[in-house]
């Protein structure tokens, strides 16, 4: 798995990410562009903002069992797979707003970089390792990223 932290890959997605236009067309799924890039800042929302309440201890524990290895492992996402809901983008997005500011969470990411990472708690998960967390989130852009053809 490609490393999120080290300024070569983040520079890598971002050009990925600048090579799609308002009109680039998925080559599977039904989320638009904007939706898609919306969609991605969601994992970033969930780390550096309040946006999203935090699941009750239940549902946390539920998510850790069944879907936390599926999240933060090196197996590729399958295409069409089950969406959270939070995770969601129904209404229409602009292009360039989301874009910069997935953007923006990738590149602070990489700034703050593994170290701040290490053992960080996820929302859904508990405590994760900085691989855990790298993992995440370069799977689900990669995987995104792939569907729009970059």
């Amino acid at each position: 798995m490609k490393n999120i932290f080290e300024k070569e890959i983040t520079n890598d997605v971002i050009k990925r990410i600048n090579n799609l236009s308002a009109t680039t067309n998925p080559t599977w799924g039904k989320m638009s562009v904007s939706q898609m890039l919306a969609h991605c800042a969601v994992s970033y929302e969930m780390v550096f903002t309040e946006k999203y309440p935090k699941p009750n201890a239940f549902t946390k524990w539920i998510l850790k069992m069944i879907v936390k290895n599926i999240v933060v492992s090196e197996k590729p996402y399958a295409k069409n797979g089950r969406t959270a809901s939070q995770f969601i983008i129904a209404d229409d997005k602009e292009f360039e707003v989301e874009k910069k500011n997935l953007v923006d969470y990738i590149i602070k990411t990489q700034e703050l970089g593994e170290t701040h990472f290490e053992g960080k708690e996820s929302n859904s998960f508990g405590k994760l390792t900085a691989v855990e967390w790298n993992n995440s989130f370069y799977k689900h852009l990669d995987h995104h990223l792939t569907q729009f053809g970059v």
